[in-house]
């Protein structure tokens, strides 16, 4: 009898295929940095060239009993990067701690805690590059 390969995973005797590199892990903290240092940078570019164009940034919003989503596109990132909103942040100010949390396969998590916010990035081996595809993020208290 066959057991499928998601059976094994789940019982924990499947080991994955491909494993994690030291390449791999400088690429995913190199997608990370570019987009925090792009953001606080206003470097545009280097924020594009972060983002997966599907990009989905997303926090949950709590006001008294109401709870909302708020999103963020991966256009409407690039434009808030052009327009300077992290460049308000004083050099001496700009936290960008980065952890790379995970890596399996073409898929890996990073936080980053910033001076205002953490930001848990989920990036994906897009063609030859990584590009971050989803942000779940949240205010820090007090910000």
């Amino acid at each position: 009898m066959r057991i499928p390969v998601i059976a094994l995973a789940l019982v924990g005797l499947a080991t994955p295929t491909a494993a994690q590199t030291a390449a791999d892990s400088a690429a995913i903290r190199a997608t990370a940095l570019d987009y925090i240092e792009g953001w606080y940078a206003g470097d545009a570019a280097r924020m594009e060239r972060a983002l997966h164009p599907n990009l989905a940034k997303r926090i949950v919003r709590r006001l008294d009993t109401t709870v909302s989503l708020g999103d963020m596109t991966a256009e409407q990132l690039i434009n808030a990067t052009r327009s300077g909103y992290g460049t308000r942040t004083p050099a001496a100010e700009q936290q960008k701690d980065l952890t790379i949390l995970d890596i399996f396969r073409n898929a890996a998590v990073v936080k980053i805690v910033a001076r205002d916010w953490v930001d848990y990035l989920q990036i994906a081996r897009w063609e030859e590059d990584w590009k971050i595809v989803n942000v779940l993020w949240e205010m820090k208290e007090g910000r």
